[in-house]
């Protein structure tokens, strides 16, 4: 717990940069890009994604405050660029979930495949198992373990790849990390 709070200060402290502001732009605009390049739908419940990568690189690179505000921004941005169907705030709660997790488990710290995995297992269970089946069974009237059971074999699915994924997704952010400018 103690880690936690001391990761929340200092993912804090980063927001005084304009390096890390400048990146997290970029990378919010990935987000964005990613989002509207790369979504698979399946159905109005299942969709597959690959926008993750970008805000979890936010998150290792800045810590968890950022991460959060990260997501939750990039999930408005992708509202108001690409709209598919109503806004509802339970999904930029989502982001900013995602990607404070990621940002909790991967910031200064080495990655890897377990590390990968814990933060994959992680915002998959409390954001795409719990969470969204919750805001899209109040959203359209359908029961909840209904939602979710299709949910359960995606994730499933989806946990080894994603968690690849964001392996070498990391990796290569590690190797072209930004240099901090005093």
């Amino acid at each position: 717990m103690k880690n936690l709070i001391n990761s929340i200060k200092s993912s804090a402290k980063e927001l005084s940069s304009t390096v890390t502001l400048t990146v997290t732009a970029m990378l919010t605009a990935l987000n964005v890009i990613l989002h509207s390049v790369t979504t698979i739908v399946i159905n109005n419940f299942l969709q597959i994604r690959f926008s993750y990568l970008a805000v979890a690189s936010i998150g290792f690179l800045y810590g968890p405050v950022v991460g959060g505000l990260a997501g939750a921004l990039g999930d408005i941005i992708k509202y108001v660029v690409r709209p598919t169907g109503a806004f509802f705030p339970g999904f930029t709660l989502n982001e900013f979930i995602a990607g404070f997790l990621f940002g909790a488990i991967l910031y200064k710290k080495p990655i890897t495949i377990k590390r990968a995995f814990f933060a994959k297992f992680s915002v998959m269970v409390i954001v795409n198992l719990i969470l969204t089946p919750l805001w899209l069974s109040m959203m359209y009237g359908k029961a909840f373990m209904v939602i979710m059971a299709g949910r359960i074999i995606k994730e499933l699915i989806m946990l080894p790849i994603e968690t690849a994924l964001l392996y070498l997704c990391i990796k290569a952010v590690t190797k072209a990390k930004p240099v901090r400018v005093s």
